[in-house]
């Protein structure tokens, strides 16, 4: 990569499953971006899952780990699915994207739910209850119960197998990511849910008073109110539109934003920030992938949704880059390629064509071009 200090490096991470197609409709996005609108910054490609474990036995080889261990932002694809079977368990934990999120410490996931008018016609809930949502899910990422110990699986005397994991909250753990939320929401309507289950959970009950004293302390101008996970889950496709930013812990955000996406019109759709916590230069390191997986039904066969992808650009534009203005103009790039009828298979209407994951990518590209010029005409 450049070592021109004013150039914000990007390690490009296709992975798995659908994820090397998909990444490579953003990478096309980013050099538009690069070469139409001079946003300074070096991409790096770089491996990572089964191809190059059958050349190095290393599902993260070192030439991928040192791409992304000196760039500012890292652009995944996927990772996972049946075809990585060839690839052994313990290989496989060793160069896992929890490990990753663990070792730059991305703690707090962003996931904004954004529901396009130009979608109500094939989205699973009614164009009603979908008008006006714009919310955002934020995650605490390298904490609770998907990384607490003890944790595996155990033949008791009886013979019975027992698996067990191990939920758990530090004070700093929670505080860092709700003040996130409160940080967030200022920017926006102003409002905060906090999600957990503190009619059961220990745990949840830490999460909730260290919620409530950090607002008391810090963030008593924004709104907070408090949802159990299961009324949020029916909240969420009952009245999406009621959130702003919603905060929760671990599973109960891989579990909600993965509901929300219905509020999108398709798991394709959604894209993400992991970010991490802010150095002494006012930098973070930040991952930016779509929600969705590796999806190996459809690996191969071009007809993946790349728009997750190409709308986690648009957060890199905005969190990483500091060009609010590139990332508005992707977001209505993507929104006038969906409203002109661009359809990938699984956002499309009974009888719409279906466009490739490339010939979505045109699209995206083609509306790019076409606002472009009217705002130089």
């Amino acid at each position: 990569m450049s070592t021109q200090s004013n150039m914000v490096k990007v390690a490009v991470v296709g992975g798995e499953g659908i994820g090397p197609e998909v990444t490579a409709q953003s990478r096309r996005v980013l050099d538009w971006f690069a070469a139409k609108r001079n946003v300074p910054m070096t991409l790096r490609e770089a491996q990572y899952g089964l191809i190059p474990y059958l050349a190095t036995g290393k599902v993260l080889p070192e030439d991928t780990a040192e791409a992304m261990d000196e760039a500012d932002a890292i652009l995944w694809g996927a990772t996972g699915g049946p075809e990585t079977t060839e690839v052994p368990a313990a290989a496989r934990k060793a160069g896992s994207l929890l490990g990753l999120r663990s070792k730059y410490d991305l703690y707090a996931n962003l996931r904004p739910i954004v529901a396009s008018p130009a979608l109500s016609a094939s989205a699973p809930l009614k164009a009603e209850v979908l008008d006006g949502v714009d919310f955002v899910i934020i995650r605490e990422l390298t904490s609770g119960i998907y990384f607490g110990e003890p944790r595996g699986i155990e033949t008791l005397p009886d013979g019975q197998r027992r698996g067990f994991n191990t939920e758990q909250y530090t004070t700093n753990q929670i505080r860092r990511v709700a003040r996130s939320a409160f940080e967030l929401a200022r920017t926006r309507r102003n409002k905060v849910c906090s999600v957990d289950k503190a009619n059961v959970l220990e745990t949840s009950v830490v999460w909730r008073e260290e919620v409530i004293r950090l607002h008391k302390e810090e963030f008593s101008d924004v709104e907070l109110t408090h949802l159990y996970v299961d009324n949020a889950a029916m909240q969420i496709v009952r009245e999406p539109r009621q959130f702003d930013v919603m905060v929760t812990g671990n599973i109960f955000g891989d579990i909600l934003s993965d509901c929300a996406a219905m509020a999108s019109g398709s798991l394709g759709m959604l894209p993400s920030a992991s970010l991490g916590p802010v150095d002494r230069f006012g930098r973070r390191k930040a991952l930016y992938e779509p929600v969705h997986g590796s999806a190996p039904d459809i690996a191969g066969k071009g007809i993946a949704n790349p728009l997750g992808s190409i709308l986690s650009v648009a957060m890199l534009l905005r969190l990483t880059l500091n060009r609010p203005e590139d990332a508005d103009l992707l977001e209505k790039a993507v929104q006038t390629a969906l409203a002109s009828g661009a359809r990938t298979a699984d956002i499309a209407e009974a009888g719409a064509k279906k466009l490739s994951t490339v010939q979505m990518g045109d699209a995206v590209l083609g509306a790019l071009d076409r606002i472009s010029a009217k705002e130089h005409a």
